[in-house]
């Protein structure tokens, strides 16, 4: 698994920012950047949540919670997911249900 520092140079380097470009983002000094991406320092859990907004991921993967750069980023899925979370285990069992039987005929090509 690839350390926090890793993942950050990676994403600032596919946003073809350099760490003074990205500091600019941040309002703080390029030399923060440098130690984050050696990981000598550990930034804030405001600061990863900056950090991934300006990288345009979020702040799992930074965290090296999953492997996928995009996921959840799509502010329109997560607000359904937090509706479908407020709802009792029944009715979140038959939205996931239906959900997932969707799922499996676009996969399979049926639909």
């Amino acid at each position: 698994m690839q350390s926090f520092g890793k993942k950050l140079r990676e994403c600032r380097d596919a946003k073809k920012l350099s760490q003074s470009a990205l500091a600019k983002l941040l309002s703080t000094n390029h030399s923060i950047i440098g130690k984050y991406e050696r990981d000598e320092v550990k930034p804030t859990i405001d600061v990863v949540k900056k950090l991934a907004e300006a990288l345009d991921t979020n702040v799992g993967y930074l965290l090296g919670e999953t492997e996928n750069s995009n996921i959840l980023k799509d502010s329109s899925m997560l607000k359904r997911l937090n509706d479908i979370a407020s709802f009792s285990k029944k009715e979140q069992e038959h939205i996931l249900f239906a959900l997932d039987a969707m799922i499996t005929k676009i996969k399979l090509g049926s639909i």
